[in-house]
């Protein structure tokens, strides 16, 4: 089934598949299994799987379904040996991923933060969970008895545990979430055997430490924010890991924290083996709309055509910003290659020498409100993207909007909660934008509707984009142009990454609407 009506093509360009970077491929593209939070190590989301593909997608039928009747399905399920698993906050399931019979279940009911859970962590026949208060358990894969539970930080500051955690070189790392409290939060790694913690990164810097001098003072670094919120990605060959960090507090009011506030906004490359930062970008230097750069930083491998016109191999990193722009850096040394928009926003008035945006100060809150052209929840957020190498484009769900920002301050300027103000958007339109890595610019884009979208983004090797929308369409394009090849409606929110996987010569497509999980294959 096709369907056209929410599919709106918009700025469509003619388009070639890029040729095969010559650059060493230190990145292995996910197959037949999706073990980590974004089918592998990357953050591509790209799969190679091609059975079903362009010429049979029209035939896709529904192989089973899932409910959970509970919170809405924002993580996204694992696969290994045969058995997916899926998270909401409280509770993981096992599924026979052939037939979506439970295999097991494990529930423990918590206090604290239940607004969302993006998944497990998959390690030598143990799963990793982390709670709404701030536990992480480890589970025997195969029977789901709890084999170990730790308190990783105190829920009645406001921490809990959002994040998929990711399993890398023998270890197990997350970040700390929560911002609805003036704490500072961290990235830490711990030992699968008994979640004894091995090292720790603060991503607000305590006195003495590098980026502390980004602060004004040490009371305003220990109130500093810096949540993770989202599955950072790996480059194995270079054994540095890729993390996006949230937002400072007070958010919308900056002017009680002067400087940059590190390590808030930043995409930080860090070394597993230590917890050390190699080093770091800053998307949005001392944020003031609650922009957070935690979105995935993207890895792939291309020739690079430089600013002088030269063309060399180079590894490199892609972030679509909440804050509207897209970021490519070389992931080596966090040089800034590109920065551009992907959609039309005025709240920095220009870049700096790194490719930063610079902020204009009058589109910051005041009490009478400041006018932004922006959605007041940002251009992008959580929602996982995806880069296609086939086709050398970078795929994102994204909105364009309106937004008024008022500042709530107390007699004496301090911020009179948590956020210092508060935003209100006037209008929103959702995209689905299709961005070319090299230049930086839009090649297509889809209206995905009035309703916000929650769906993250499939490319497959079958020439396939898989996602959905907030008015329960799921649906196939074609990635180099952004045609309708496919089309169903489960009729509820379509949430969380959608992914793929091979059983039994089958391929399977799954993806969550609301609470149920569907997966989707071609009839016998």
């Amino acid at each position: 089934m096709l369907l056209v009506a929410f599919c709106r093509l918009a700025g469509t360009l003619s388009a070639q598949e890029v040729a095969p970077s010559s650059v060493e491929q230190s990145l292995q593209s996910v197959s037949g299994e999706w073990p980590t939070y974004n089918g592998d190590f990357s953050g591509r989301r790209f799969s190679t799987l091609d059975q079903v593909n362009a010429s049979n997608v029209a035939s896709l039928t529904l192989a089973w379904s899932l409910p959970t009747h509970g919170f809405g399905l924002k993580s996204t399920p694992l696969i290994v040996n045969g058995i997916l698993y899926l998270t909401v906050p409280d509770k993981v399931w096992a599924v026979d991923a052939a037939t979506g019979v439970q295999l097991w279940a494990w529930n423990r009911p918590s206090e604290g933060n239940h607004i969302a859970n993006r998944g497990v962590a998959y390690l030598d026949g143990r799963v990793f969970f982390g709670t709404p208060d701030a536990h992480l358990v480890a589970l025997d894969a195969t029977t789901g008895k709890l084999l170990w539970d730790r308190k990783m930080a105190d829920s009645k500051f406001g921490y809990y545990i959002a994040t998929a955690p990711l399993a890398v070189k023998g270890k197990i790392i997350f970040g700390t979430s929560g911002d609805v409290a003036d704490v500072p939060h961290s990235m830490r790694a711990v030992d699968p055997a008994d979640g004894h913690e091995l090292w720790r990164l603060n991503t607000i810097p305590k006195r003495g430490e590098p980026g502390f001098d980004t602060w004004p003072n040490a009371e305003a670094a220990a109130h500093g924010g810096g949540p993770i919120w989202v599955t950072g990605t790996y480059d194995p060959a270079l054994n540095l890991m890729f993390w996006g960090t949230g937002n400072p507090h007070p958010v919308l009011a900056g002017g009680v924290r002067a400087g940059a506030n590190l390590y808030t906004c930043s995409i930080l490359a860090v070394d597993p083996d230590t917890g050390k930062i190699h080093w770091f970008y800053q998307p949005s230097p001392h944020d003031t709309h609650d922009w957070d750069a935690v979105e995935t930083p993207v890895l792939f491998d291309r020739d690079w055509r430089g600013k002088d016109g030269k063309t060399t191999s180079r590894h490199l990193l892609a972030q679509a910003s909440r804050n509207g722009y897209f970021f490519v850096l070389d992931r080596a040394t966090g040089e800034n290659l590109l920065t551009s928009q992907f959609i039309p926003t005025d709240w920095a008035k220009g870049l700096d020498a790194k490719g930063q945006p610079v902020g204009d100060p009058q589109k910051e809150t005041v009490p009478g409100g400041a006018l932004v052209h922006a959605d007041a929840a940002g251009a992008t957020n959580w929602q996982p993207p995806s880069y296609d190498p086939q086709t050398g484009l970078f795929y994102l769900n994204g909105q364009e909007g309106w937004s008024f920002w008022y500042s709530a301050l107390d007699k004496d300027g301090k911020p009179e909660d948590h956020q210092g103000g508060s935003a209100i958007s006037v209008s929103e339109q959702n995209l689905l934008i299709a961005m070319d890595v090299q230049t930086g610019k839009v090649r297509w884009q889809t209206d995905t509707g009035k309703s916000r979208v929650s769906a993250g983004i499939l490319t497959t090797a079958g020439h396939l984009l898989f996602s959905g929308d907030g008015d329960g369409n799921l649906y196939v394009l074609d990635p180099l142009t952004g045609k309708p090849l496919w089309h169903t409606r489960p009729g509820a929110d379509i949430v969380g990454g959608p992914m793929t996987y091979m059983l039994r010569g089958k391929q399977y497509i799954v993806m969550a609407a609301a609470d149920t999980l569907y997966a989707f294959t071609l009839p016998r």
